[in-house]
């Protein structure tokens, strides 16, 4: 074989690894839609301050209901059914804010359940994007407010559910 044929062989290959790096990326990312949920938001309590923090609707049973339904019909599909993400491709948002939890001191607890609560907002309307690669869209432009944090609301209740859970089987 000539130099000049192994050279163009080789060039090939380089080109063609190099196509398969850059146009190959996981399933879920980049094609992710923020599909807008239809539930029934007139339930919940209007907020004085759309951004307020923390979390208005903590504890509110109507709020995580409300969050549940819109989380089942928009946030499911990578984040698992009922915030269950064992098995899911994108994190398990049960954890956000789980550290919290652990502390006593009240005024610190309530500063670490605020911190966790305005990541998740800001997760949610924004998007994640890491690598150049959009792992989750902005939501920004499809949920409320109010329906923010009613998500928010159900995803904390069922990680304080998980934690008293059973671990899962393999």
């Amino acid at each position: 074989m000539t130099l000049s044929r192994t050279l163009a062989r080789l060039a090939c290959l380089v080109a063609l690894c190099f196509g398969v790096a850059l146009g190959t990326r996981p399933a879920h990312a980049n094609n992710v839609v923020a599909i807008p949920p239809h539930v029934d938001t007139t339930g919940l309590p209007p907020l004085d301050d759309p951004n307020a923090e923390p979390n208005p609707y903590r504890g509110n049973p109507q709020a995580i209901g409300i969050g549940r339904e819109a989380f089942n019909q928009s946030c499911a599909r990578c984040h698992g059914v009922d915030a269950d993400a064992h098995r899911s491709p994108a994190p398990d948002l049960r954890r956000v804010g789980r550290a919290c939890e652990r502390v006593r001191e009240p005024a610190l607890k309530t500063r670490c359940e605020t911190d966790a609560d305005v990541y998740f907002r800001h997760s949610v309307e924004e998007g994640k994007v890491k690598v150049g690669v959009r792992h989750m869209p902005a939501w920004k432009s499809v949920l409320s407010p109010q329906l923010i944090w009613a998500i928010r609301s159900f995803v904390d209740q069922q990680g304080s559910v998980q934690l008293n859970a059973p671990p899962h089987e393999p």
